[in-house]
């Protein structure tokens, strides 16, 4: 069942206005870590455990703080966090309140929603399928959906790297359908109705502007190819190959396994629950996940671990994005922040950071139930930036 809770406008159009937000990238680095997911001759996956032992006191105990600090300075209500590093061990833990209103405790079992991570997902299907041959990144989204603003000209490469120029879907139309009945379950034809035919926003390839849209496009187009549902291609090419046992791509609340963490915008200084509709954000972001199975899935999509060496070439080529999340480059569904490689996700709630550095074969996962910090903040990849700092010092 949803959770049905009244929200102040105001906050409502906050949390709505977030449903874009989340991404960026950085360049370099796509050398394969020896503890990494990998092809082996026969297609076959390694699929890489957990490193063994605990990491040293000294760097659990300034781990801690850095997560204490984090949270006290936010707001934070709940938190879980997963730190593995091959050779020195892993540090997993969760802190404070899933669920403000019956005091139920963060685990670190728990499914979390992973927002924007999706697109690292959904771009990663497209990437297989140009690996294939059934398609090629600079086709034009035309090919495969009708109705887009300058569709004849918007490459499949400009949508998963947020340079189409795309109107977003959550426009007055969309907020006025889920302001109506927040548990509505949207269809992924719904959310992409929402943007068909509206004035572009620039010319593609001229600007790096992060929207929901350009990835939900992208979802449409791995079903118009696939002839299957997205959530069914998902668990065939992703979640199977790799055994992300714990993680799924769903529309539904009742599939959401409980209990669960509920995610929360601050009001007046308070949480104030979110209504905890997923089929709102579609491919671009209606995931939900275990930290491990976060661990294995960061290290797979740093790796490439899913495509061919030449299409993970490509796919780590990015820009700064003139809008959106806090990357110093977006490339292809997936961001670099100094060094590290990743996603990160945002909206109605929850915040998310999936990274991982290839140099040191380091991970890093944080799920965090609060969202649209002011001023904008993102306490996820907030948290995300000072592990790292901590596992650099």
């Amino acid at each position: 069942m949803s959770r049905d809770v009244p929200l102040r406008g105001r906050r409502r159009l906050l949390a709505l206005a977030s449903l874009a937000a989340v991404s960026a990238v950085l360049a370099s680095c796509t050398a394969t870590p020896p503890n990494a997911s990998s092809p082996t001759p026969s297609g076959d996956l390694i699929i890489p455990a957990a490193p063994e032992g605990a990491l040293p006191d000294a760097t659990q105990a300034a781990l801690r703080q850095a997560l204490d600090d984090t949270m006290a300075e936010y707001g934070v209500p709940g938190a879980a966090v997963g730190v593995w590093i091959p050779g020195q061990g892993s540090w997993t833990t969760a802190a404070g309140l899933a669920d403000v209103e019956t005091g139920t405790s963060a685990t670190t079992d728990m499914q979390w929603p992973l927002r924007s991570v999706t697109k690292s997902v959904t771009v990663t299907l497209i990437l297989e399928l140009v690996d294939e041959g059934e398609i090629g990144l600079d086709d034009t989204i035309d090919q495969y959906v009708d109705g887009v603003t300058d569709g004849d000209k918007i490459t499949l490469r400009e949508l998963a790297n947020m340079s189409s120029g795309n109107a977003d879907y959550t426009n007055d139309r969309f907020a006025e359908a889920f302001s109506a009945d927040p548990t509505k379950i949207f269809t992924l034809e719904e959310l992409n109705g929402f943007m068909l035919g509206d004035p572009a926003q620039f010319a593609p390839g001229t600007q790096h502007v992060y929207t929901n849209a350009n990835t939900n496009l992208l979802g449409a187009v791995v079903e118009d190819v696939t002839g299957e549902p997205f959530g069914d291609v998902v668990k065939d090419r992703i979640l199977d190959p790799l055994q992300l046992e714990n993680t799924q791509y769903t529309l539904e609340i009742s599939t959401w396994e409980k209990p669960h963490p509920i995610g929360y915008v601050l009001d007046d200084g308070e949480p104030s629950a979110q209504p905890d509709n997923l089929s709102i954000f579609g491919p671009a972001g209606s995931m939900i996940a275990t930290i491990d199975d976060m661990r294995v899935w960061g290290i797979a999509l740093a790796t490439g671990a899913l495509l061919t060496p030449e299409t993970q070439a490509d796919r780590l080529l990015g820009s700064p994005l003139e809008i959106g999340p806090p990357y110093d480059i977006y490339a292809l569904g997936i961001g670099e922040t100094q060094g590290w490689w990743g996603h990160n996700g945002e909206g109605l709630g929850f915040t998310a950071a999936v990274f991982h550095n290839p140099d040191t074969a380091a991970t890093i996962v944080v799920f965090m139930n609060l969202s649209n910090v002011v001023p904008k903040a993102h306490p996820a990849d907030q948290l995300f930036r000072r592990i790292a700092e901590v596992l650099q010092d």
